[in-house]
């Protein structure tokens, strides 16, 4: 049976993220008081509930049914879904097939790689003429000889046309690997050149920096990127792309561990996004001249992570690069009328969508909020927001305790550490720790407030308008405008963009996974024309780029920030990453469906057997030595209970089938279990998918009184 699609008619709730909000016009004086006295102690709060953040509203009026959500971390499976459509799976530990020190392998393709090297150079003939191509073909000869142990970069002719700089590093970047490539300016500041220089090529050699000015006038002292590798080799792409596989473990933790392992900063490695940590996921990473056969080296030794499906590549992953995310749930003692109600509600979700929520995890598990310390370093408070990250993880009550509060803190917590240690090296100066955490999460804290704004706006807009039609003054995305456009928009300087590292940050002035998009006010001959549908429409995240829109929906935007003493349309104070203003913003469809949707009842009768084969598990059946057993031991099917370690059958990676539905146990009673398995795009959250079909919260609160 369909449902037809309608108005779930519970009550908008409009909750703000901190006590008692403040008028602008006494904010900065609120702000010099609160500089001036200790921190307030923090105290715990109840977790959040989907209300908190804006969270109120249904698609459809279908009933739902009970089931339990992540009873087991493998009940909630992940795969990511690569840019190019295909699905992110571990399935092998092989290593690439080159050879990682360039021995006998990479002398064979000498006379190939010599060919290839000619055609390129008659090539960039063309594209920068005469002069650079006999001084780039000279710069070759003398690197591919070996003679010159003292190897001086060159610099190609003046070039103030920035378009073709950028057209020369990707060629020179593209065709000539061992070479890196940057910009240098002339002594009379207005002129500008690409300098060359050897990088890592056959001779595993690094041309010495010519220091000073020379009689050219060209500035040659700017040093190049020395970081990573020294000794290359120039046949291998310099990043080390691999499938990571982890278990009850977030991204970064994940990723935190390998890098201390292996000695490598965290921002060497580059993701497309975070996944759930109560799961089991498969995603890509890519990781900046490493080989191969040192992080298979780990396998042996990593607890609830495994890495392989290593290749190398010439660009590392950045934020926001994923096509999305396809997952398998499984919702277990399912509970219903009727088998015909599970159906229906199936049928309603796939048939009706539903509302785009960001889901509770966006605003974290501690017993602060992400939103608050948002909310606090949009105001401009930076004791507030330090006081907020710390105490929600380390015993911290202000000047005399930074000591003891780093010697007792766990390695595990990277950003409250910096903080610290920022904090011991600048006493009081609250800004310089905020300003310690990588960019990419100091920015997560905005984005979070940008996303409850952005909830409460949906809510608003279901209620007061339904989702049956559109309305005038909705924003939509413009007709023949496709999501991949707005990628283009976001492109670094030519200066910049070609470093041979990984540790150019990632531009984060809006969310990578709402880029940019034209959008439109819907007008009355819109409707006339019924050119838009309620699954065109978008809302903003506020951000210097973006419109909110022409309805009474834009006034919840500056209602709830108004009452948290923040303002939309200019800052507070002078720091960008901080202000609503110094991000571009971006838009998010209010309605989602799910992709290639598929479902299944099945019983089981035991709590502790997975009904899901995870990848780990398929790998094991054919590569049982190489996959080993993941070491988590422990029990728990609660996912408050300490950290949701799942039972050693699944730890050792060996699941069992689940009964097919209707076959009868004579040992123990038969439980209901509902299969899901569909795709999202990247940004959407499966719990929200969740929450549609069975109209129950997804809180860790209600979970729990299911689960335990």
């Amino acid at each position: 049976m369909r449902g037809r699609c309608l108005l779930n008619p519970l009550p908008h709730l409009l909750l703000t993220p901190k006590p008692p909000s403040r008028p602008l016009a006494v904010a900065a004086s609120f702000r010099a008081r609160a500089a001036a006295r200790p921190p307030a102690p923090l105290l715990r709060r109840a977790p959040l509930d989907e209300p908190d953040v804006g969270i109120s509203h249904f698609a459809s009026s279908v009933p739902g049914f009970r089931g339990a959500l992540k009873q087991r971390y493998s009940d909630f499976v992940v795969h990511e879904v690569a840019l190019d459509g295909a699905l992110v799976r571990l399935t092998s530990f092989d290593l690439p097939h080159v050879d990682e020190g360039g021995g006998d392998d990479a002398e064979d393709s000498d006379a190939d790689a010599d060919a290839d090297h000619s055609r390129a150079l008659e090539s960039f003939r063309l594209l920068c003429g005469e002069a650079d191509y006999d001084a780039l073909r000279g710069f070759l000869e003398r690197a591919l000889e070996g003679g010159d142990e003292d190897l001086s970069p060159i610099i190609l002719s003046a070039d103030a046309d920035k378009a073709h700089r950028s057209e020369v590093h990707e060629f020179i970047k593209r065709n000539f690997k061992f070479l890196v490539t940057d910009t240098v300016e002339h002594s009379d500041g207005i002129q500008r050149c690409i300098r060359v220089r050897l990088g890592s090529g056959p001779r595993d050699g690094r041309g010495r920096n010519r220091r000073g000015m020379g009689s050219s006038g060209w500035r040659d002292d700017r040093p190049f990127d020395s970081r990573g590798s020294t000794s290359w080799p120039y046949h291998l792409g310099k990043y080390l792309r691999f499938h990571l596989y982890k278990e009850n473990r977030d991204t970064q933790e994940a990723l935190g561990v390998i890098g201390k392992m292996l000695g490598v900063q965290p921002r060497s490695f580059g993701f497309a996004g975070t996944k759930d940590k109560r799961a089991v996921t498969t995603q890509q990473v890519t990781l900046f001249k490493v080989h191969a056969s040192r992080l298979d080296a780990l396998n042996s030794n990593l607890t609830g992570i495994r890495v392989g499906n290593f290749s190398y590549v010439n660009e590392g992953l950045a934020l926001g690069q994923l096509r999305g995310n396809r997952f398998a749930i499984t919702l277990r003692n399912v509970v219903a009328e009727s088998d015909d109600v599970i159906k229906s509600a199936i049928d309603g979700l796939s048939k009706n969508g539903f509302i785009n929520y960001y889901g509770l995890q966006r605003f974290g598990s501690g017993s602060v909020p992400t939103h608050f310390v948002g909310a606090a370093l949009l105001r401009g408070e930076w004791r507030q927001a330090v006081s907020l990250i710390l105490g929600t993880r380390v015993h911290y009550k202000g000047h005399g305790d930074i000591d003891a509060a780093i010697s007792g803190i766990p390695r595990h917590l990277i950003v409250e550490r910096a903080m610290l240690l920022r904090l011991k090296k600048f006493p009081g100066n609250y800004l310089q720790a905020l300003m310690a955490i990588p960019k990419t999460m100091r920015l997560m804290y905005v984005n979070s407030y940008q996303s409850y704004l952005w909830n409460h706006a949906a809510s608003m807009r279901v209620k007061k308008y339904g989702i049956s039609q559109i309305v005038e003054g909705d924003l939509v995305y413009k007709k023949g405008c496709s999501p991949g456009e707005a990628a283009k928009e976001h492109t670094l300087d030519d200066d910049v963009s070609h470093t041979d590292s990984p540790e150019v940050e990632v531009s984060c002035e809006t969310l990578p996974e709402e880029l940019i998009q034209p959008v439109k006010i819907v007008d009355s001959e819109d409707l006339l024309k019924a050119a838009y549908t309620f699954e065109d429409v978008v809302l903003p995240l506020p951000g210097s780029e973006t419109l909110l829109p022409g309805n009474e929906v834009a006034g919840i935007y500056h209602e709830i920030a108004k009452k948290d003493g923040i303002s939309l349309v200019k800052s507070g104070h002078g720091i960008k990453d901080f202000s609503i203003t110094g991000m571009k913003g971006g838009y998010r469809r209010v309605l989602q469906r799910p992709i290639d949707f598929e479902w299944d009842l099945m019983t089981y009768t035991d709590d502790n057997v997975p009904l899901v084969e995870t990848d780990l598990a398929v790998i094991s059946k054919t590569q049982p030595s190489e996959a080993n057993k993941l070491l988590s031991d422990a029990t728990s099917s609660c996912p408050s209970c300490d950290s949701g370690l799942d039972a050693s059958l699944e730890a050792s990676g060996l699941t069992t089938e689940a009964s097919p539905l209707n076959t009868k146990s004579d040992l123990l009673p038969e439980k209901l279990a509902v299969k899901l398995e569909f795709t999202l795009p990247a940004s959407s959250y499966a719990t929200m998918a969740i929450r549609e079909l069975t109209k129950t919260s997804t809180s860790v609160a209600y979970q729990k009184t299911l689960n335990c």
